[in-house]
């Protein structure tokens, strides 16, 4: 159970009045506290955003394997995967490899 569950639990079940404008308090808290946080970015989403801009320079009309994207980077091919996908305007088809069978290939629409 969450606190904004308790908290809705307080107001639907007690009869106290002091205790239900209590419990309204500390949700309008979670709230204020929540959308404070939406607002600014995590760490982890500050030190990729140059990561992101970066494979965004690197990507064309052609479609590119994570591998590829990741050798040109210097990062993992898992974590080139993940952020290639959060550049914006990129498009995601399959590609066949040779031994491989397929992989994603990650480029922008013309």
């Amino acid at each position: 159970m969450t606190n904004r569950e308790f908290f809705e639990n307080v107001i639907t079940m007690v009869e106290n009045e002091e205790m239900q404008e209590k419990a309204k308090s500390l949700i309008e808290a979670l709230d204020r506290r929540n959308a404070k946080r939406a607002e600014r970015p995590s760490k982890t989403a500050i030190a990729n955003a140059p990561i992101i801009k970066e494979i965004s320079e690197i990507l064309t009309h052609e479609p590119m394997l994570a591998s590829a994207i990741a050798e040109k980077v210097g990062i993992s091919t898992q974590k080139a995967s993940a952020l290639a996908k959060k550049v914006e305007g990129v498009q995601v088809v399959d590609v066949k490899v040779k031994g491989k069978g397929t992989q994603k290939g990650y480029f922008f629409a013309e």
